[in-house]
This record gives C-alpha cells, structure tokens and sequence, in this order.
C-alpha cells in the first residue's frame, strides 16, 4: 500500500523573509517620516509582488501611513489633509466591512460590532461620504485609531512570516454562531407558542362547548334559579387535561383566556346565556358578572385556583384594562378583577360561608395579594370602574392605608376619570371642598344660584343632572358685579362695557366692528416729541450727597429696596426713546 503524503498549504509572501516583515512593521509605526516612507516603498514592492492579492489590512494601513506623513510636512492646507484622511478612511470601512456582507445587506455599524470597531469611527465615514466633511481633528484621531487597530488585529498575528487573511474570519463567525443561534432559539419559541396557543385554545372551546350544553339542559327544565351540576366525564378530562397544561404554560393559558369568547363574552355568548348584550344594560361604574356566566367558567377557575393563577390573572387582567379597551371589555374585565377581590374580602361574614355561597365562589381561603402593586396596576389603568375596584382594593388590604390618604387617593382617581359615585367625590354645593374640573365649577355655580332662589328645588335636583349656567344667568350675574368693578375703575381711562356683546364669538384682541385688515390700526396724522420734552422733574427724585456714583433707590415705610437706576442711566434711557 502506497503511503497517504499530506499537501501543505502554500501561501506565496511578497516579503523575502521575517526579518523584512518586522523591518517593515517598526518602520510604519516609528512615527519618523523618514522611516515611514521607507516602509511605504517597501510595501508599494510587495504590491507589485501581491498584484490584486494585497492583503485590505496591508492596502490600509499604507494609505494612512501616507496621511500622516503629508501631514508631517506642513505643505498642505487642512482642507486638502481631511480629503486625504478621509479617502483612507472610507477605503478602511469599506474594505474591511464588505467581506462581512451576505446576501441581505447588514448595517455597516452592526458589522463593525463584530469586528471591535466603535461606532464612531462608522459615523465619521458616513459623515466623509453623505454630510458635511469633519474636522482635521476628527480625521487624525480616527487615523491614530484604526493604526492601532490594525497593529492589535492584524500585523501582531502574522506570524513566522505566514500570510494569515483570517483575521476577522474568528469574530466574523463567533458573532454569525451567535445570531444563528439566537434566530434559531427565537424561532422555536415562537413555533412552540403557536402550538401552545392552539392546543388551548381548542381545550378551552371543547369546555365551553360542554358547559353550553349543560346549560341547555337545565334552562328547559329549571327555569330562572339554575343550579350547576357536578362536572360530567367529559368535562373532567377536559378540565385535567388544561391543568396538566397550565403546570408548564401558565401565561399561555391567561394570554388565551384574555380573547374574545372566553372571558370576555361575544353578544352571541349572551345571548344563548339570556343575558341582554347591549351596552346601556351595563353599569360600568359598579361591575359585576352576572350569575350565569360566573358558573359557566367556574368549573375551570376552580381547579386553576392556585395564588400564583389567581395573582397572574389578575395582573392580566389590569394590563388588558390599561389597552383602553371598548366598554364591553372593559365592563367584563373590571367585572372579574371585582370577583376575585370579592372573593378575597376579609369582610364577608359568615352567612357568607354557607356551603351554598361557597360554589359560586372561585376560592374560599384568602390569598396574599401584592396589595402596593394591585394599587398600581389599577390607578395605571384607568376606566369608569377605576374608583369602585380601587375602593375594593383599600377596603381589604392587610396593612390598610391611612383614611386621609385613602380618601385623597379616592378623590385623585375621580377626578381624572370624571366618576363621581359614592364617597370618593366631594360634593358640588359644599363650599368648603375646593373646586377641580369645569364640571364641579358649574355644579357649584347652578347650586349656589338655585340655592338662593328655591332651596327646595335644588335639593331634589341631584348635581349630575344639574344643567351649566345659562346666558341669562352670566348676564345677572354680570350685573350684580357692575357696580363693583366700576367703583374698582374709578378715576381710570378704562370703563366697564355695558352692551350686549357675545364676546364668545370674537378672539382676543379683537373688537366688534374691526375691520381684517391691519392698517386700520394705524392713525392717520401724528407728532412725536422726545421724553426729555416731558415735564418730569429728576429733582423730586430722592439725591445722594456725596457720592454721585450711588444709585437711586425707592424705600417704602419698610425700607425695602426698589430696583437701582442711577441719573446717568435715566438719562440714557431717556435719550433713546420716542413718543407717539
């Protein structure tokens, strides 16, 4: 048998030994012209040697070399230095970043990333390309940068002479590793979420379709007072079957439940519940599910009862109430957050524990809430119900907060949703609450009016249906205050309008009768006089004796100072104005 010989691989070098290599390399980086240019000849040898085959970091680390020795002479302007620095550094970025690009182009900062190359340096070639050119500070400091770059990355690691072109091909392949291996761990979440999502999804349908036709049955034969049966066989797998799937994909589970037709009831759901679908039946200040639909689902909450599911759902649901959904929603979700709280209240006495009532409830025992978050979750999502949950929230907690910041917390939430139900509004017609929104201002107004004329009147007028103040009303109201604002304008130019002018109609600035056009503001003949023809006498001014340098100044009874303006500086003032 013939022996297997092993072909080295050969690289043909444009340099004749290790020594001219490291002869080259001290030179470049001397900072000695003379020496540069030495290495440049050098290198402009091996290219003739290369061809097209110059290795880009050789090719570049010559063209910036060249830079700072032009730069060296003093010979040429600065304009001409950036155009020369910025040439290498373009060719640099390009050169060094394209054999990174696939078939779909990447961001050059992305592929500078990889290769250790900061962002900036990106920047300034996009700016020697697109924008206005840098400074001849930037492009030296961008130039010292990649040298020393290069060095580190390249010339540092030829070693025993060897030509090594796969500098960047480490990082190039650690970070194209590292991304396929993200994109393929993304990808595989994704497909198992969208597996996870179906297969629940069809569960949940499966029970729903179990529990209507139990309802069915029973609506023939039981009449209003429906009395939910045990789970069936059926059910009871189905209802295994979605536990054993929440032990692993819990939010998947809640992310479902959260949709359309589970939950959140469709019309056609409440119809075939016999339960009116339309809006105006829903009291969106005061949630509560009706009866029906809380058994139909309770089945399912009861076996997914844990305090991590119950505190997960909630946390959910306050997050879809933060959506600003539509009023169906938000009636539903505000409904089952109150359910739940309902059934955590430490108030509930204990006829409320008969085991008739404890069926229809989700769980029995109290849970351990994270009541600081639950306050927080629900004042970031705020709705009409906001105040009733909140109040629900401060009612139970296990550490309760203080009456006056519960109260204030209260009002602060009724005032930015616009509720004003049960105690957490202050009331219109108390003079001693202080006034928040336009509508407390004119349930003030009408309240305070109507007081004065029929006492009785107001009081079986509730505030919310109390109507704004009318134009009559602002004309007496204007009236009663005539007298006080002309005596205020007394001795004055200015007087009080009298007419009947809808002001409204008319934007500041602006009088009845003013023609558009603006040269109508202007007078038609006058005169002007400088300020020191004003008969003003400065000798009435208070003087200082003695030092002329002092400012004037204005003292009250209480010796304040006023502001400081010396006769020098009144003159000045005075000599540059005009008087119409």
């Amino acid at each position: 048998m013939k022996k297997k010989t092993v072909e080295k691989t050969r690289h043909v070098l444009a340099w004749m030994n290790k020594a001219e290599y490291d002869h080259v390399l001290e030179h470049l980086y001397s900072r000695d012209p003379a020496l540069q240019k030495h290495a440049l000849h050098r290198i402009s040898a091996w290219k003739g040697r290369f061809g097209y085959n110059t290795p880009v970091a050789v090719e570049s680390t010559a063209d910036l070399v060249r830079c700072q020795v032009l730069d060296s002479t003093g010979q040429l302007e600065a304009n001409d230095l950036v155009l020369l620095y910025g040439m290498a550094l373009v060719r640099f970025v390009n050169l060094i970043t394209e054999r990174q690009q696939k078939k779909v182009a990447k961001p050059l900062r992305h592929l500078a990333r990889n290769l250790n190359i900061p962002e900036w340096v990106v920047n300034l070639r996009h700016d020697l390309t697109h924008r206005k050119l840098p400074t001849l500070k930037w492009c030296r400091k961008g130039c010292g940068f990649v040298l020393d770059w290069l060095q580190q990355v390249y010339w540092s690691r030829q070693l025993g002479g060897q030509l090594t072109e796969d500098w960047d091909s480490s990082s190039e392949e650690e970070g194209e590793e590292e991304d396929a291996k993200r994109q393929e761990g993304d990808l595989l979440f994704k497909q198992r979420k969208i597996e996870g999502h179906k297969k629940v999804r069809e569960l949940l349908i499966s029970y729903e379709q179990e529990q209507f036709q139990t309802y069915e049955e029973l609506a023939k034969h039981g009449g209003q007072n429906i009395v939910w049966p045990d789970a069936s066989a059926d059910l009871s797998w189905i209802l295994t079957q979605i536990k054993h799937f929440a032990t692993d994909a819990r939010d998947i589970l809640v992310d479902v439940l959260m949709h359309d037709g589970f939950l959140i009831p469709t019309a056609e759901q409440l119809q075939s519940l016999n339960i009116d679908p339309s809006e105006d039946s829903l009291d969106v200040f005061a949630p509560c599910l009706p009866r029906v639909f809380l058994l139909l689902w309770l089945p399912l909450l009861k076996v997914l009862n844990s305090s991590v599911f119950i505190i997960l759902i909630l946390d959910k649901l306050f997050a879809e109430l933060s959506n600003e959904p539509t009023n169906h929603r938000t009636y539903y979700i505000a409904s089952w957050i109150s359910e739940i709280l309902l059934c955590n209240s430490k108030s509930e006495s204990k006829a409320h524990r008969r085991q008739k009532i404890m069926k229809e409830r989700i769980f029995i025992y109290r849970l351990q809430f994270p009541w600081q978050n639950l306050i927080s979750s629900c004042v970031n999502a705020p709705c009409p119900a906001t105040p009733f949950l909140l109040r629900q929230i401060l009612s139970d907690m296990d550490k309760p907060l203080p009456t006056d910041t519960q109260q204030n917390l209260l009002q602060l939430c009724s005032i930015y949703t616009q509720c004003y139900h049960g105690n957490s509004s202050p009331e219109p017609s108390d003079p001693a609450q202080p006034v928040y929104t336009l509508q407390s201002l004119q349930e003030r107004l009408v309240g305070d009016t109507s007081q004065n004329r029929d006492t009785t009147a107001c009081n079986r007028t509730p505030a919310s249906l109390q109507a704004p103040p009318t134009e009559e009303l602002q004309e007496k109201l204007s009236a009663e205050i005539l007298q006080e604002r002309n005596s205020a304008l007394k001795g004055s130019a200015w007087s009080v309008c009298t007419d009947k002018v809808p002001w409204k109609h008319y934007p500041l600035g602006k009088v009845p009768g003013q023609s558009e056009d603006p040269s109508c503001l202007m007078v038609e003949s006058h005169s002007t006089f400088t300020v020191f023809d004003q008969q003003v006498e400065l000798d009435q001014l208070p003087q200082h004796h003695g030092n002329r340098n002092v400012p004037l100044q204005s003292r009250g009874p209480t010796g304040s100072e006023g502001p400081l303006w010396t006769h020098s500086d009144l003159s000045k003032l005075k000599a540059g104005l005009t008087l119409f």
